[in-house]
């Protein structure tokens, strides 16, 4: 499949979804409160219709909204420079080396397809080559950050509400950058076995995501890192998740209407939010 029969594909299929279906919502409500929980897609295409009713609804009441980091300039600008020092292996080490020559092999394929200078992708720490590598695909739909859930969401947070996060760019960094090694080359390598193949995880998912789909998003967003490195499946979900909903439990404990994004992977699956929450007795309304 050609790139521009792929792109052409997923046009067609997001069209389709749109037509029939919204990404999940959660809602949690008790006497004096309620928490809207909504899965983000951080990198999306340019002119995506996706917002679901209720959670423009929500966001238009929220007393406060949920982020995994702030999103203002100064804290965007400390996660940029973070990476910027973790980024690079210790000198005399390459990437290449690290990997097993079949891997090598598929990182200098990718790379290539992509258009990622190899030698740049070999001066990096795993974690930092798949974000870059990441990017590279997400260009190819001319999806970005900027046209994500998060920055649609800030633009049209109320004033009156309050903006919050779950971790400091420091924690959220860390989280990638103090990986073991060896899970680090895991999530790597999965992800080069998907660039691998084409645009078609990317397609799946957002597929998934718009249709509400919950049982294709854990398959397609959750489950294939659990399977590739369960440590760092453990580390990045569920751990942040069983933290989260400690937090979420306090703040029902309160009152007030407040609205949770974080990323989608978070919300499906075995240690999802909404789980954790009806485990704890609140009545989950949702998929």
């Amino acid at each position: 499949m050609t790139w521009k029969s792929a792109l052409l594909g997923l046009a067609l299929l997001l069209g389709a979804c749109q037509a029939r279906a919204e990404p999940p919502v959660w809602i949690v409500r008790d006497a004096d409160s309620e928490l809207v929980l909504f899965g983000s897609i951080h990198v999306l295409p340019k002119a995506l219709a996706w917002k679901p009713r209720r959670l423009t609804r929500a966001m238009a009441k929220a007393d406060d909204i949920w982020f995994e980091l702030p999103l203002d300039a100064a804290a965007q600008g400390e996660v940029a420079a973070l990476a910027a020092q973790r980024s690079f292996l210790p000198q005399g080490q390459t990437l290449s080396k690290l990997l097993t020559p079949a891997d090598a092999a598929r990182l200098k394929t990718v790379a290539a397809d992509y258009g990622v200078d190899l030698s740049y992708l070999d001066q990096l720490q795993p974690w930092m080559a798949e974000v870059v590598l990441g990017a590279a695909a997400f260009r190819r739909f001319d999806a970005s950050a900027d046209d994500g859930v998060e920055r649609a969401l800030m633009a049209e947070a109320p004033a009156r509400a309050k903006l919050q996060a779950f971790e400091t760019p420091a924690e959220q960094i860390a989280l990638f950058a103090d990986g073991p090694r060896a899970e680090q080359l895991a999530s790597l390598v999965q992800t080069l076995d998907e660039l691998a193949d084409g645009p078609d995880e990317y397609a799946r998912i957002l597929k998934a995501w718009l249709a509400g789909d919950i049982a294709a998003l854990e398959k397609e967003a959750v489950a294939p890192l659990r399977e590739a490195s369960p440590g760092l499946y453990a580390r990045l979900v569920a751990a942040r998740n069983r933290r989260w909903t400690a937090i979420l439990d306090d703040r029902l404990r309160g009152r007030g209407r407040t609205v949770v994004v974080v990323g989608m992977g978070h919300l499906v699956g075995p240690d999802g939010l909404p789980g954790a929450l009806r485990a704890l007795g609140y009545r989950v309304e949702g998929p």
